[in-house]
């Protein structure tokens, strides 16, 4: 029997349907979008086609259906969530792609209840009168380090930008050529110097920073000192760099403020947990810097700000400046940090209460547990896993030669790792592991004990489409 002809580009042209039609569609009327949002999006599905049949590319047989189908998708997109939950099965603790620090129960609450009801942001609740949203973190802030005063602005690049920008814009700042750091995103701290109108001036080399290369560099146009913790990196061998206390001492001996920009923020020691020595955020204050800017969702645990601690003279200085009104944080970020930063006020207690502090803490022999109870099925087959020992990290910066001894399930078969990885990926919720050497893991220690039943269902669904 003869095959029948393709239609024409006139003919296929002439049988594209009519918007209003579409509109008026069961599978388009049962979308819950109003018609004005859907109209547009019909019109350029429409166009799609049109331009797809005059090129001799559109390959359907059926118009209608395709169209529906392409609409469809488009919807989802709008009605369904972009930002949601993963399951973080990298072993980074603070992974700055899966959002770093997850909340504790406690700041949880504290969003909940001033994101569903009115609060006193701004409203002294003695006089009635206007407020401050600085109060509501400053006084924990002040408690937790020894500082004189504290702001909290909306991220740490943030708060390095207010602190050079009111104080030394216009004005040199000498800074080791050592710590021109880069962090994620191409964050430069030359370019934020610049961009604060603070002129940079590079002292030392990048390898060796001595006093002197401070001393050299100040002049009667310098307007502070600056040092920059790398957090994302380490600098080893042949090397020299200045103490903080040596350079607090010398700025102070030309009268001039002392910056420290802490990156990750560090505010109880770690070494009970085997990581060596960093001084806390009361330790560098102790040493006579002036300003420590650091972070709020990276080691500290709690929503993304950005801290400024330190002398009041200095910080009265930040507050005032109008560029602290465009960098200062909402209610909820406040809300979430203040009950973070409480905390802090029972230390011993972090390990249960701080979901960063659990899971830096959790023992490789409980992870080990789990990862056997989470394997205890015969719906896995025909996966191949196996529990292996593994490395962890902290993330974000801190500690970036460090590594803690975790547990991880190792998956080689029957598909590829990545294969298996993107199958994960499309899980809800989405369960995000790492390939290595040709399997995919996922590393326990940065995955809750709760989401254990999780990762059991994801690999359970994975095997079934495996067979």
């Amino acid at each position: 029997m003869p095959m029948k002809p393709a239609p024409d580009k006139q003919t296929l042209l002439r049988s594209l349907p009519s918007i209003q039609d579409v509109l008026v569609n069961p599978v388009v009327t049962a979308i819950a979008i109003d018609p004005r949002y859907l109209t547009p999006i019909i019109r350029e599905e429409l166009n799609a086609i049109r331009v797809a049949i005059r090129d001799d590319s559109f390959r359907q047989t059926d118009i209608l259906a395709y169209l529906l189908k392409k609409i469809e998708s488009r919807s989802r997109t709008l009605l369904n969530p972009s930002l949601q939950r993963v399951i973080n099965a990298s072993g980074i603790v603070l992974h700055t792609n899966m959002g770093r620090a997850p909340l504790p129960l406690s700041a949880r609450q504290a969003v909940r209840e001033v994101s569903e009801n009115f609060s006193n942001l701004e409203l002294n609740l003695e006089n009635g009168k206007r407020g401050n949203r600085q109060s509501h973190c400053a006084e924990l802030l002040k408690t937790l380090t020894g500082a004189e005063d504290a702001i909290v602005v909306n991220n740490c690049a943030a708060a390095i930008l207010l602190a050079l920008t009111a104080i030394c814009r216009r004005k040199e700042v000498p800074v080791s050529r050592g710590e021109l750091v880069e962090i994620g995103g191409s964050f430069r701290m030359p370019d934020v110097m610049k961009f604060s109108g603070a002129k940079m001036v590079e002292v030392g080399t990048t390898n060796k920073t001595h006093l002197r290369d401070y001393a050299e560099a100040i002049t009667e146009k310098t307007s502070a000192l600056l040092k920059v913790h790398c957090s994302n990196y380490r600098i080893v061998g042949f090397t020299k760099d200045v103490s903080i206390g040596e350079l607090a001492n010398l700025a102070h001996q030309h009268e001039l403020p002392f910056i420290y920009d802490m990156g990750s923020g560090m505010m109880e020691d770690m070494q009970h947990l085997g990581y060596p020595y960093e001084p806390t955020v009361r330790d560098i204050l102790s040493e006579g810097v002036d300003l420590v800017v650091f972070s709020g969702d990276k080691i500290l645990g709690g929503a993304q700000s950005g801290i400024v601690v330190g002398k009041k003279q200095w910080l009265e200085k930040l507050r005032k400046h109008h560029l602290a009104r465009a960098l200062r944080c909402d209610k909820m970020t406040l809300a979430a940090l203040e009950a973070t930063l409480r905390l802090y006020l029972q230390p011993k207690d972090l390990i249960k209460t701080l979901p960063v502090a659990h899971m830096l803490a959790e023992p490789v022999d409980n992870l080990r547990r789990r990862a056997e109870k989470i394997l205890r099925s015969d719906s896995l087959s025909p996966l191949q896993i196996e529990i292996v020992e593994a490395r962890s990290q902290i993330g974000s910066g801190a500690f970036p030669l460090e590594t803690l001894p975790s547990i991880a399930l190792r998956i080689s078969g029957p598909l590829s790792a990545l294969k298996i990885q993107k199958a994960l990926r499309q899980f809800q919720p989405p369960v995000i592991g790492y390939v290595q050497d040709d399997a995919l893991l996922l590393n326990l220690r940065t995955i809750r004990q709760d989401e254990d039943k999780i990762v059991h269902e994801a690999l359970s669904r994975l095997a079934t489409q495996s067979t």
